[in-house]
Formats: structure tokens, C-alpha cells, sequence
């Protein structure tokens, strides 16, 4: 879908210079001379790499609608982590890379959602909240008040976390998998 310069907003994808990029940052500038333009800072979202453009009203850009698709995570293979389509059944192999840090986050059956383009994953969504449980606290110093400063922890998965200083070994929490931060004991 062609849209105007001026309507690109941030959160858009556009198909420009050939490559897929997701809009960040738009401003609307008028200079005292010549006409107004939007000036857009692009990321692109095959290789990272980001970019500066200037579109003028009149420029039609074209705006990319990406699939949204529910998969299930199965398992960890070699360097692969394998999905699976949740209405067809079909596997998916992701690079680990491609998930990032945030793949640690991953548990078995665990539901998320791929941005696809022309059937290939552009992005990855996990859930916002996963519960993990705590396998090393460091131990609170006597004299620390309960407002004090978090202490860091060691997560099942291998992730370190800063936690209250109540917090100890065995206990289950809720950590935010965007942030990668406690956010409160588990129920």
C-alpha cells in the first residue's frame, strides 16, 4: 500500500531502497525556506543497519503489512531453536541469533508470535512475563535496610537478575522478558 511522506508514523514498516525497515522516530520539519518534510529514522529489519531519510509530502512510499502468526516453541537443535505452526502444524528452524538473548526465555510449549513477510520471520514476539525460579541469591549483609539496593541473582535458565534482598534460592519469580528484570514474587 503507497502512502504519502507525511503520513509515515513510527511503528510503520516500509519497503524502500529494496530492504524492509521499521520506521523509530519521525519529526515534521518546516524549514523557513523551501517545503516541509518528515525527516524519518529507519532500522532495517534484516540487518540492523539504521538510516536517516528525508520524505516530502509529495513522496509515496510503500507501507508493508506484516503476518502475524502464532507459534509454539518446541526445542533447542544445535544452533536452531525449532517452532511450530499452531493451525498448520508445520516446523519452523530459527537461528538462535535471531531470537537473541531473549531466547533463554524460552520454555518448552511456550506460545509467541512471528511477524512474517512473504512467508519469512522477520521478528519475534515472547510473552511479556515469564515465572522462572531463583537457583543462587547472594545472601543479604546484615545492617542492609529493606529499601535498600537489589542484589544480584542466578535464574534456572542462566540469566542473571537484580531481586529484592528478600528474595532467596528456590523461590519462583516473575521476570520481565522485554526488560530482562524482576517484576514481584510468583503465586
Amino acid at each position: 500500500m503507497k502512502i504519502n511522506g507525511n503520513e509515515i508514523k513510527p511503528g510503520n514498516v516500509l519497503q524502500h531502497q529494496d530492504t524492509l525497515w521499521a520506521v523509530v522516530k519521525v519529526e515534521h520539519v518546516k524549514p523557513g525556506k523551501g517545503g516541509a518534510f518528515a525527516q524519518v529514522e529507519m532500522k532495517n529489519l534484516l540487518d540492523g543497519r539504521k538510516l536517516n531519510e528525508r520524505f516530502r509530502s509529495a513522496d509515496k512510499v510503500e507501507r508493508v503489512r506484516l503476518e502475524q502468526k502464532d507459534f509454539q516453541y518446541l526445542y533447542p537443535q544445535d544452533d536452531m531453536l525449532v517452532f511450530m505452526d499452531t493451525e498448520s502444524y508445520e516446523q519452523i528452524e530459527l537461528q538462535a541469533e535471531f531470537v537473541g538473548e531473549r531466547a533463554a526465555f524460552l520454555q518448552d510449549g511456550m506460545m509467541v508470535t512471528l511477524e512474517m513477510h512473504e512467508e519469512r520471520p522477520i521478528g519475534i514476539t515472547l510473552p511479556q512475563f515469564v515465572t522462572l525460579e531463583i537457583t543462587e541469591a547472594d545472601a543479604v549483609v546484615k545492617g542492609q535496610t529493606q529499601s535498600s539496593s537489589y542484589k544480584p541473582a542466578m535464574l534456572e535458565n542462566g540469566v542473571r537478575v537484580m531481586v529484592p534482598p528478600f528474595i532467596t534460592a528456590g523461590e519462583r519469580i516473575v521476570v520481565d522478558t522485554s526488560l530482562v528484570e524482576y517484576v514481584r514474587r510468583a503465586d
